[in-house]
């Protein structure tokens, strides 16, 4: 969470909104006590928040059988030929 006064959010307006879109929460001061706070929109129903974690999510993950061995080697196909 970041802190910043009101006259340096004036000045690095953009640069603030920036960080608040990327999901960060900036309290605003003024002679240095918090007045207020930034904080990213919130979506609505249960489908865009499950969309937006499955988003942060990608590239993390690894797909496969975690219960097989390491060098196993697959024989799936041998009952059937």
């Amino acid at each position: 969470m970041t802190s910043v006064n009101v006259t340096d959010l004036r000045q690095h307006l953009p640069d603030y909104l920036k960080q608040v879109q990327q999901g960060e929460e900036i309290i605003i001061t003024l002679h240095g006590k918090s007045i207020a706070r930034l904080i990213p929109e919130q979506p609505n129903n249960k489908r865009e928040l499950a969309l937006k974690r499955l988003e942060a999510l990608r590239g993390k993950m690894l797909v496969g059988d975690i219960l097989a061995p390491l060098n196993a080697e697959w024989t799936g196909d041998a009952d059937h030929l």
